[in-house]
């Protein structure tokens, strides 16, 4: 009886384990570990011939067939079982589902997004999953964009913020630990720069844009220990992001000194050759992204056969191969899948998917990532705030009974109150039905369990958005995916706009919830305009005609612009979408069970053409609006009220001069002076006055949440590195340059609601 080869040893160094299985293995299965593959249509092929290194898109009987599979290799190397588990476990039935990233990042609380994605590991985990795809790093500019609900919004300091606090939820205290999963940064890097709004088009990015706004979260989540970078689609100056020898040598395993594992995005490698057409066969494109440092190739298969055709013809020699071989078989080591594949765990998953500590977060989640954007005071409805017995609002003593009419297409859409990579939003086919309705509550459920028992809520869903057809280009992709379906915006429809106008005039208060549907959203699938689709302006204008107060809540993946009758409302909740209790959130919002505490992390326009709308924009354009039009967007980054009010006063800079090395000090008063409590987000941005290069007016560089009690002024003490006051030079380099500073503080990026104070810079 043989001796125990020594990467069987779990008490040898993890590099020794390495080298000795490197060592046992053919060219054929170093290749293949090299491999990410669709389980859709099965695994033994995947396992058996090709070797595979990791799975992904896996339905749960299929994940446990092939960790029995790999047991029987020559080898026995397990496999990386990986999922987009973007806010939460996406397609587990029952698995809890979270506001997407962009709702998560209206509540800008880091702690929150950690103990959200702490809580996302734990149930996946116990699923025999070890990887998700999470968090997305890219910064959403043009809203066009069908990506943005999977983003933290505009800002780069705030999305490293909230990044690196789910790369710690993610990872917990180690790969050792068995609840930990693998983070990955995403999309590395410029991939929502697109043209008009378009997925995957070329970025138009300089280098020093680059290293300006869009690398530093990533060189932030790099530098704390994000094991795994997926790569972008797009290509820049004329090269594929996936063999950019420059962004991934020279910067990121370079000058930060990254050595954990990069995937490409979905069929990356082959699409150099059907779609980029930037090389002529697989084995020239599988040469090229080794030689870049690829690790893992996601859903090329033809990889498999390229790589190895690559090395016969000499264009690649197998010590490439090597390199990327380590890093994938390190983290099976480092993740102790040769002791503990971690299949997948039934009482496990009976103990803690969908359990109820996990409804309660996500319901404060849900909660956390609503924005007031509007109210002339007619919110909140029922004037108290605190629930009776059964969880009801408490409507003021006297009052007489109300009736509200909830209406508007995603008032009861269960699944749509989702989003994007939830269920039945379209990537995986064991869940063509979506998330169990009973999990979720929609806002028409919010308001019949939660307002007062004497009032009266109806119904009426009032418009339609969309019905879908074929695409005109075919059904399938050159490279054989599915092309999604052609939208076909819904045309009104008298009798259901009648049927809200009627149950409008019979109520004291409407409240319309209009958005988009996942049809609108995603890969593939950006939009050429923001209006909301289908026949809800109409809606929205028959049901402002009525005269009665009208609240419109936008249930969407992203930003939309609202029409005259939706601006003009009595108030107006953003909600992205906001999870499986996001519809309770709203009723209890509108309520006033709870106060309204979200910030906009991203910038509403007032029309399609104004994009981009962010408020970093570089200085040095003719004037500051259209000829026809504002630039000024409806709603700005940082926005979002309270259900009081707060002021700011006496900004102080205690530190009028300081160095690059020191601390900049100041304080400013906030105060609520209204009657109700509130969570006051305190943002703290910079303008440099003179810089050697153009720069952002600009820039959030730090920020706090404050808690103020009806009536009370808190002094609150301020903190910034002078380090932190950087610009990008013209030769590329990040530096702070000597001289004057603007201070500005305040609830918003507004230029209207910010304090001023100077300070300098010495050189």
């Amino acid at each position: 009886m043989g001796s125990t080869p020594p990467y069987r040893d779990p008490s040898l160094p993890v590099p020794e384990r390495v080298e000795d299985l490197l060592g046992r293995m053919t060219l054929p299965e170093k290749v293949g570990q090299m491999l990410q593959l669709n389980a859709k249509h099965g695994v033994r092929h995947l396992v058996d011939d090709l070797h595979a290194g990791s799975i992904l898109h896996a339905a749960p009987e299929r994940v446990r067939e092939a960790a029995e599979l790999t047991g029987r290799t020559r080898l026995g190397i397990p496999l990386l079982v990986a999922e987009d588990c973007i806010h939460g476990h996406s397609f587990w039935e029952g698995a809890t589902i979270y506001p997407t990233q962009l709702g998560l990042a209206a509540s800008w609380d880091p702690e929150l997004l950690e103990r959200v994605a702490r809580a996302t590991a734990v149930e996946v985990a116990a699923t025999g999953i070890h990887w998700t795809f999470s968090p997305v790093l890219c910064i959403a500019r043009d809203l066009r964009w069908g990506r943005v609900s999977e983003t933290f919004g505009e800002d780069p300091y705030l999305i490293g913020e909230l990044a690196s606090a789910m790369v710690r939820g993610y990872q917990g205290d180690g790969l050792g630990d068995p609840t930990a999963i693998l983070a990955c940064a995403k999309h590395f890097a410029g991939y929502s720069e697109t043209q008009g709004g378009r997925d995957a088009s070329e970025a138009d990015l300089s280098r020093r844009k680059l290293r300006s706004w869009f690398l530093p979260p990533f060189e932030r989540v790099a530098r704390e220990g994000c094991r795994t970078f997926m790569l972008g689609y797009q290509s820049m100056d004329g090269v594929p992001v996936t063999v950019n020898d420059w962004l991934l040598n020279d910067v990121l395993r370079g000058e930060w000194g990254y050595t954990g594992t990069l995937v490409t995005d979905w069929d990356n490698v082959g699409r150099m050759v059907w779609e980029q057409r930037v090389f002529a066969d697989h084995a020239q494109a599988a040469a090229a992204a080794v030689r870049a440092g690829n690790d893992m190739v996601m859903t090329t298969p033809q990889f498999f056969e390229g790589a190895q055709e690559a090395v016969a013809r000499g264009m690649l020699e197998e010590t490439e191969i090597d390199a990327a071989v380590r890093r994938v078989l390190t983290l099976k080591f480092e993740l102790g899948l040769f002791e503990n594949p971690r299949h997948p765990d039934t009482a496990r998953q009976r103990a803690v998917i969908g359990s109820a500590a996990h409804a309660e977060l996500n319901l404060e989640a849900a909660r956390r990532s609503l924005v007031l954007l509007a109210n002339d005071g007619t919110l909140p409805l029922a004037g108290g705030f605190r629930p009776d017995s059964e969880g009801r609002a408490a409507a003021p003593a006297g009052s007489a009974p109300r009736t509200v009419a909830v209406v508007g297409p995603n008032a009861d859409d269960a699944q749509t109150q989702l989003g994007d990579w939830a269920g039945s939003s379209g990537q995986a086919d064991w869940l063509p039905d979506g998330h169990p309705r009973h999990m979720i509550r929609t806002v028409l459920d919010g308001f019949r369990e939660h307002a007062p028992a004497d009032w009266t809520v109806t119904y009426a869903r009032g418009a339609d958005i969309l019905t879908v057809g074929p695409d005109p280009e075919g059904a399938f992709f050159p490279d054989g995916q599915p092309r999604p379906d052609v939208v076909l915006p819904a045309a009104p429809d008298p009798a259901l706009i009648a049927e809200a106008v009627e149950a409008a005039r019979a109520a004291d208060h409407v409240v319309a919830v209009v958005g988009d549907r996942v049809e609108l959203i995603g890969e593939g699938k950006s939009t050429a305009t923001l209006e909301l689709v289908g026949a809800q302006i109409a809606l929205l204008d028959a049901l402002a005609a009525t005269g009665k107060p009208l609240v419109v809540v936008v249930i969407s993946a992203k930003p939309l612009v609202l029409p005259p009758s939706a601006l003009g409302a009595a108030a107006i909740v953003h909600a992205a979408n906001p999870g499986m209790l996001g519809g309770r959130a709203v009723a209890e919002l509108l309520l006033g069970l709870i106060e309204p505490t979200g910030r906009l992390p991203i910038s509403y326009a007032r029309h399609a053409g104004q994009q981009p709308t962010y408020y970093n924009q570089v200085r040095g354009q003719h004037g500051t609006r259209y000829a026809d039009l504002t630039q000024s967007p409806a709603f700005a980054f940082g926005e979002g009220l309270s259900y009081t009010t707060v002021e700011y006063a006496d900004l102080e800079v205690r530190t009028p001069e300081v160095g690059p090395g020191d601390t900049v000090l100041a304080r400013v008063t906030v105060s609520n002076t209204g009657s109700r409590p509130a969570l006051e987000t305190v943002q703290v941005y910079i303008s440099d006055r003179v810089t050697s290069a153009t720069w952002a007016e600009k820039e959030l560089k730090t920020y706090r949440q404050v808690r103020l009690a009806p009536g009370e002024s808190r002094e609150v003490a301020i903190e910034l590195p002078a380090a932190a006051c950087t610009l990008v030079d013209a030769k590329g380099n990040r530096v702070v340059e000597p001289g004057g500073f603007e201070l500005l503080v305040g609830p918003s990026s507004r230029e209207e609601a910010l304090l001023r104070a100077d300070f300098t810079v010495k050189g």
